[in-house]
């Protein structure tokens, strides 16, 4: 399982999340970053909404599917639970 994780530099939001998806342990997945500065078609999707996270399916590899945004005040065990229901459950469909 692969998320991305859209977001820019300086940005505390972006930052925290991709702090806290990187102290999850117990589920597998590998995270990509990009920086929306670097592209016009990402900065004009996501200026106002970041940080915004994706995940790319198993079977789907291309398609990305956003997930909902998390609490800038979630714990790491709960940004977990989060992934567990979305990544975990979803990944037979």
């Amino acid at each position: 399982m692969r998320l991305i994780l859209y977001g820019k530099p300086g940005c505390h939001l972006c930052e925290g999340l991709q702090e806290k998806l990187e102290q999850v342990q117990n589920i597998d997945f590998e995270l990509e970053v990009r920086d929306i500065t670097t592209r016009e078609d990402w900065f004009e999707a996501f200026q106002y909404e970041i940080p915004v996270l994706f995940r790319v399916g198993v079977e789907r590899k291309t398609i990305e599917e956003p997930l909902p945004r998390p609490s800038p005040r979630a714990t790491v065990r709960q940004l977990e639970q989060m992934l567990q229901k979305y990544l975990v459950n979803n990944d037979s469909e």
